[in-house]
């Protein structure tokens, strides 16, 4: 039978299962791998609330329904938690190394430009650091997906996991430094045809830095 993310032998399990385990009470090594399980669903569960968060309360308050009711917000995040626990639990990620770098690295490809550039450049404006984020992190996904598949599909893979098809040698999980690269240069471009952030919010950076 198709073997899963449990039983299979990666590098995960290499890095566990070392020779020095071998002397050791089958008890500390089952505590051992339950650690490890445990270690990755609660990052797993993790990264599925701050998603469904991000889509209820981020997207859908403060985009498309500003007037929804707290209530209907959390019906929401729970409705988007599922969804996507439904899609992963059907079409789970084939690889199990490198999960939790390639999270690490989406967000260092969205999130971290803009929170450097709004808190240490006072000229940095709402249009360039949406610009920013949006270039960091489809250039980043595009690239992962080329690799793992839509969605980590992989038989949706444009080129494979073959290492000669890598940009420079830069694996997948590590393309988020490329990606936050083109957030940074793509929001300094972009702030500088919009008007400087409120007063108000300068005032705020500067109590920040202080």
């Amino acid at each position: 039978s198709k073997s899963n993310e449990m039983i299979k032998v990666d590098r995960d399990i290499m890095v566990l299962a070392n020779p020095e385990i071998a002397n050791l009470p089958k008890w500390i090594i089952a505590l051992v791998a339950a650690g490890g399980i445990a270690a990755a669903l609660s990052t797993a569960a993790g990264l599925l609330l701050a998603i469904s968060s991000s889509i209820s309360h981020d997207l859908l308050k403060g985009v498309f329904i500003p007037n929804i009711s707290e209530k209907n917000e959390l019906r929401a995040s729970r409705v988007a938690m599922a969804a996507l626990a439904g899609y992963f639990g059907f079409n789970p990620p084939d690889f199990a190394a490198g999960t939790v770098a390639l999270a690490f690295g989406l967000a260092a490809s969205s999130l971290f430009p803009a929170l450097m550039m709004g808190i240490f450049s006072k000229r940095m404006n709402r249009e360039g650091a949406i610009a920013g984020m949006l270039a960091g992190i489809s250039i980043t996904l595009l690239y992962v997906f080329q690799h793992k598949g839509i969605m980590f599909i992989q038989s949706t893979s444009f080129l494979g996991n073959m290492d000669p098809n890598w940009f420079f040698g830069i694996e997948p999980n590590a393309f988020g430094a490329i990606g936050a690269t083109f957030n940074f240069l793509t929001a300094f471009i972009v702030c500088k045809y919009y008007p400087s952030p409120p007063l108000k919010v300068i005032e705020m950076i500067k109590t920040i830095r202080t």
